[in-house]
């Protein structure tokens, strides 16, 4: 069954029920969910469906005798063919079957960049057969897909030579959010309260393949030990195994991920040249966009600048790893190690950075907690201060609106409901006074706390908050009955 993607499912049915050939390309990390998206939904549709996958450095003639294998299981009965030397061999086998087909031909390229080495002349033999041919029927579906998104981008979408502006459907595929991997969990069996289901989110992610390692009847804390830190454990090496498997040089990226991820407020491109190794900084742009592209990072620009660009990592399961991954190495940890650990203070001060950034990936879930109407951007703002008489700030994560207003947010991850006293609300104040100083707004300005366990009421919160999102706003309201989201002491302000 396939849980969420309900957009992706809507555009792949209006593929398969278009009138020409289609020609889509589908990108996202490894182990989000690509190619089980892709066979699940064509192989319930009647349509003849082709799949071959490439190899992680596999040689061309390797790669060629798959498809040739895969090319005799779908149309000849399994009858042994003989594979030829190249890639325009291949398809010309190929495309004698197709064009003999009545039915809906599904050709669906799995990992291409494995497969489209160097010289191999691959993209130049798709270019060659879906423009001369495959593009003037009606019957074919070429599906491209990947899970190095900024290979994907660079050769099919924003190609310069044939394939440019080819593609007739393009699809991200990106990992689940809190209610979806609640739906995935749900499907399993696996029934665990939203307190849980975050812990293992800051773990794991929405990525489906991790999450499928949960087993039935064990608490969070018990999952991530036997997922992450066991002996053995199915995940404990995967760090290293999602880099090489994305990138060539696969080190380079993993300095700039730790140099990223070691600053919870955000690193700029200055401090990430400082920091890297000489020699290093070379194509820093190009692979900094690969892994904004990949989804391990987002690049931010602070509210109220055009330009000043920082970074943050925004990836939970890297997050995840450095903080409390790296350092065990091959170590036999013992079987209440990660238990242990989730009770201390500095789990605790880690989860609130983590719990930061799931905030911001469901800023519609936010917006919508709150009945604004009139958002029109989410996001964050900080202050750095060079000098001993000015005071920094930051703004975890802001809505600006139309309304002429802004909607500051607190985002605080507490055990028990957050509790305003009159030191926060001290800080708060001067918070928001150089917020608006420094950003010179004359907006109206409201405060919302999100609060992972709610927020206990008291006279500072009753004075100074507009409104409050809670865990179970994070999750579909069809499973859920939240609480308000509003104070009952202060007047609505939806539109």
């Amino acid at each position: 069954m396939i849980i969420g993607r309900k957009k992706e499912l809507a555009l792949l049915q209006k593929v398969y029920d278009s009138k020409q050939s289609e020609f889509v390309v589908v990108y996202g990390r490894r182990r989000i969910g690509k190619t089980f998206l892709i066979r699940e939904f064509f192989s319930k549709q009647d349509c003849v469906y082709f799949q071959v996958t490439g190899m992680q450095k596999g040689k061309m003639s390797l790669q060629i005798k798959k498809f040739i294998e895969t090319l005799s299981l779908v149309f000849f009965d399994e009858i042994p063919l003989i594979a030829p030397d190249s890639w325009d061999g291949a398809f010309d086998l190929l495309h004698k079957q197709v064009v003999k087909s009545d039915k809906k031909v599904v050709v669906f390229i799995d990992e291409l960049p494995w497969m489209a080495s160097k010289k191999s002349g691959l993209l130049e033999t798709i270019d060659y057969y879906w423009n001369h041919y495959w593009s003037a029927r009606n019957n074919i579906v070429l599906v491209i897909c990947g899970s190095s998104a900024s290979w994907i981008i660079k050769k099919i979408i924003q190609n310069k030579g044939g394939l440019h502006n080819r593609a007739t459907c393009q699809m991200q595929l990106l990992p689940f959010s809190l209610s979806e991997t609640e739906a995935f969990l749900h499907s399993r069996g696996i029934a665990l309260n939203h307190q849980h289901i975050l812990k293992l989110y800051m773990a794991l992610g929405g990525v489906p393949h991790y999450l499928n390692y949960v087993e039935k009847g064990r608490t969070a804390d018990e999952a991530i030990q036997a997922i992450l830190f066991d002996q053995g454990a199915p995940l404990r090496e995967e760090y290293t195994k999602l880099f090489t498997s994305l990138f060539n040089n696969a080190k380079i990226y993993m300095d700039l991920i730790k140099i990223i991820g070691g600053k919870h407020s955000g690193v700029t491109r200055s401090d990430i040249r400082q920091q890297l190794a000489a020699g290093l900084g070379g194509r820093l742009t190009e692979r900094l966009h690969d892994l904004t592209t990949a989804g391990f990072i987002q690049e931010l620009t602070p509210f109220g600048r055009s330009r000043g660009e920082y970074y943050k990592l925004s990836d939970e399961f890297c997050l995840f790893y450095l903080y409390w991954l790296e350092t065990t190495g091959k170590k036999k940890l013992s079987a209440d190690y990660w238990i242990k650990l989730s009770q201390t203070p500095q789990y605790h001060a880690w989860a609130g950075y983590s719990f930061e950034g799931i905030c911001y990936k469901h800023g519609q879930k936010i917006i919508d907690a709150l009945n604004i109407k009139t958002a029109t951007v989410i996001d964050s703002w900080r202050f750095v201060s060079k000098t001993e008489q000015d005071q920094g700030a930051q703004v975890d994560l802001l809505i600006d609106r139309s309304d002429d207003a802004i909607t500051l947010c607190e985002i605080k991850y507490t055990q028990a409901p957050f509790m305003l006293d009159k030191a926060e609300a001290e800080a708060l104040k001067k918070k928001i006074q150089i917020f608006k100083d420094k950003t010179k707004t004359q907006k109206q300005i409201f405060l919302v706390f999100i609060s992972a366990n709610g927020l206990r009421e008291t006279a500072y919160s009753n004075d100074m908050v507009s409104g409050r999102v809670i865990l179970e706003d994070f999750f579909d309201p069809t499973t859920t009955s939240p609480q308000s989201n509003r104070l009952p002491t202060r007047q609505p302000f939806d539109d």
